[in-house]
């Protein structure tokens, strides 16, 4: 299976390291469980069932694990009745139909959430017609949707990482459920976000409790596997006291060399890092170990089983989705961002089908001397005139003079800027931007990017219209610096520790805070789930529920549930700890 990226696969086994560092491989210990290796030992654990359901998610490799199994078991002296659940799909033309209220035009980068179900894939006439021949001994029924097979069985789940899934369809070597040919990997990234994540995510809810073995299959030929039992006793547990998703890193045409020249274990034969996607749920992983061995299911499936548990009081309103995000936008040496902004609420809903939308916050982590970000409107601000100004820039390739039009704020450390839906910004050079937002990550309106092609050679798209259908020019002047620039404040303090508040806009429906403090803190969650990274020191030990200690390093980024309760936060450092902490608002009585 060939994947088109410059990051490494991830390990086998976990990695030691002589110094502390920032883990690129963060795990989760398994609980009450054994992680296997390899297709032979997963042969022996499936032998004896008569009915095999192998289910999956898209972008697993079917013909390896079809072909691979059926030999193994034939080896085995057993007659084996192989079937693809892909020939009781309806035709792919009759599926584009279906699809394509929800892909609209192939000339945009944006979709609506599908409102589809697995089922409206597959032809119900095709599906009847299924039958177990008494001919063999085992019968494999394998594909994404083998459970629609409506035919009882043992039932294996093939899952992969979202990022690993990106690299595949980079490398054209897999295709969007239901679809025979590739695409633009543009377009297919469209069609995997509205459509086949929403489509499959809901199966893959349907299944957890069901699956008997989980298989990681990132790794071509070597899957690492557990029993479906362990895999929920882990998320149950990880549900009371702690996680870390694993996070992925990406250059950019802007990406800067800050996490290059600190994180271990990256590739460093890449131009730049542009993020970090550090707990994005809809494509993150989490990672679990045994033995030195690693195992990794998507984040969702924590959502899926315990979102009541991680989400507390704010489960009501979110369900399944986790609200918060935490990113890292690397500009250190590199380049601006894209001028844009994001959509309001019921834009993003009546658009593109969210339940919420993109508002966000800049935390400076690190800030070189120039560094600074562009937030809101210059005073008395011509939206016609600036809308002319981009028109002509796009078409004639003119740079624009941005600074006219936009605000340039200087930056530095620890400051927090505010960017509720509808503002127009962007971080400038040398700025190491911790992005804390809701968790919807695509809808940025492109207005403006400094006439550069993207890493690819491509222009990158604009997205001029929708922009101007959600720009707040009312953020503008000195109201920008009033109401767009958090102004932190003492909330309470200790002989040794600082609770620091920084206020968010009323438009955010989340807090930030920053713990200070020498030795030790203890903090209630208030039945809400908190998002925290080390800011500055060196490295500090989580202890949630009087649980064995966890350490975390700095700039890692890690979440206590809301079942939690309490958990305690002790520096292992010389210097003072800083810690960010994120949480949903409670709402309003």
């Amino acid at each position: 299976m060939k994947r088109k990226t410059s990051q490494y696969l991830m390990p086998l086994e976990k990695q030691t390291t002589k110094k502390p560092s920032y883990d690129i491989y963060p795990s989760f210990p398994l609980e009450e469980g054994i992680i296997n290796l390899g297709y032979d030992g997963l042969v022996d654990e499936i032998v004896k069932e008569k009915v095999l359901l192998l289910d999956g998610y898209i972008g697993v490799d079917w013909k390896e694990i079809g072909s691979t199994l059926t030999k193994k078991l034939k080896a085995k002296g057993l007659s084996i009745q192989a079937i693809d659940i892909e020939t009781c799909m309806k035709e792919e033309s009759e599926i584009n139909r279906l699809k394509k209220p929800f892909l609209r035009d192939d000339g945009s980068i944006f979709g609506f959430k599908t409102t589809l179900a697995i089922k409206d894939f597959f032809d119900s006439n095709k599906i009847d017609s299924l039958s177990i021949s008494k001919d063999y001994d085992i019968t494999l029924i394998y594909g994404t949707g083998a459970s629609q097979a409506n035919i009882d069985g043992f039932l294996v789940y093939f899952d992969l990482p979202k990022n690993e899934l990106q690299f595949r369809m980079r490398a054209g070597c897999i295709t969007n459920f239901g679809s025979t040919t590739t695409k633009d990997p543009k377009q297919m990234y469209k069609h995997f976000y509205f459509v086949d994540w929403v489509v499959l995510n809901k199966e893959k809810k349907r299944l957890l409790p069901k699956i008997s073995i989980i298989v990681d299959q990132q790794r071509p030929s070597n899957p690492t596997w557990t029993t479906g039992t362990a895999l929920r006793r882990s998320l149950a547990k990880m549900s009371k006291t702690y996680f870390r998703a694993r996070p992925w890193f990406e250059p950019g045409v802007w990406g800067g060399q800050w996490m290059k020249e600190r994180f271990l274990g990256l590739n460093l034969d890449v131009p730049n890092y542009a993020w970090s996607f550090e707990m994005i749920v809809p494509e993150n992983g989490l990672v679990f170990e045994n033995s030195g061995k690693l195992l990794e299911v998507s984040f969702d499936m924590l959502m899926f089983q315990e979102s009541e548990n991680i989400l507390g009081k704010a489960a009501k309103r979110f369900q399944d989705e986790f609200p918060i995000r935490f990113d890292f936008l690397d500009t250190y040496d590199g380049g601006n961002l894209s001028v844009q902004c994001h959509p309001k609420p019921e834009y993003i809903k009546k658009e593109f089908g969210e339940n919420f939308t993109q508002d966000e916050t800049y935390y400076i982590l690190d800030a070189g001397n120039d560094a600074n970000v562009y937030l809101g409107f210059q005073e008395n601000i011509d939206p016609n005139e600036f809308r002319r100004a981009l028109e002509h820039s796009y078409e004639s390739k003119e740079v624009l003079d941005v600074g006219k039009y936009v605000q340039k704020l200087p930056a530095k450390k620890h400051d927090l800027f505010l960017i509720p839906h509808g503002t127009i910004h962007c971080s400038s050079v040398n700025n190491m931007v911790l992005e804390i937002s809701a968790t919807p990550y695509i809808f940025t309106f492109k207005m403006y990017d400094w006439q550069r092609l993207d890493l690819d050679g491509h222009p990158r798209p604009m997205n001029i219209q929708h922009a101007f259908n959600n720009l707040n020019f009312e953020r503008q002047g000195e109201n920008v610096l009033e109401t767009l620039v958090s102004k932190p404040y003492v909330k309470s303090s200790g002989d040794d520790w600082t609770k620091i508040h920084l206020p968010t806009h009323p438009d955010h429906f989340y807090e930030i805070y920053r713990y200070e403090f020498e030795d030790e803190i203890k903090i209630s969650t208030n039945d809400q789930c908190h998002i925290l990274m080390l800011v500055e020191g060196t490295s500090i030990n989580l202890i949630p529920n009087d649980c064995p200690p966890q350490t975390f390093q700095f700039a890692e980024t890690f979440a206590v549930p809301a079942a939690s309760k309490t958990f305690r936060l002790i520096n292992n450092g010389k210097n003072t700890a800083k810690v960010i902490v994120s949480f949903v608002k409670d709402e309003a009585c």
